[in-house]
């Protein structure tokens, strides 16, 4: 007595994987596996990714103040002034903030000490947000 094969079928988030078989033309009897997208995984992706890229943002931009030299806080705010949330990019737009960042005797790369400090934390944060979708 013959068994007939078995149907697969494997879903995931991205889409689905399944077999069937041919029951008609030259290919008749052969087992085909079928891949097929799920045509919202890439929307929700994207705007997984595109919330977790502010979230960074932010996160960067806020755990920067304490470490950036002060004064009179020009500099604090010119990160906040010059940084588009979620473009991927922090810019400090005072006119002085290259040399500060560079040549400061005590602050300077503030930007490498937080992210050293608060890498990890970040990214687990941002992880919550490609999760969530």
């Amino acid at each position: 007595m013959a068994r007939g094969k078995k149907k697969f079928q494997i879903e995931t988030p991205r889409g689905k994987i399944s077999t069937y078989t041919i029951s008609k033309g030259n290919l008749k009897g052969r087992t085909i596996a079928r891949l097929d997208w799920n045509p919202n995984f890439r929307p929700n992706m994207e705007s997984g990714f595109a919330n977790a890229q502010s979230f960074v943002d932010s996160e960067c931009v806020r755990r920067m103040a304490p470490e950036t030299p002060k004064r009179s806080g020009v500099l604090i705010k010119s990160a906040t002034l010059g940084t588009v949330i979620g473009s991927g990019e922090i810019n400090q737009i005072a006119p002085y903030a290259r040399r500060q960042y560079y040549e400061h005797k005590e602050k300077s790369r503030w930007f490498e000490r937080m992210k050293n400090r608060h890498k990890d934390s970040i990214l687990k944060g941002a992880a919550k947000y490609v999760k969530s979708h």
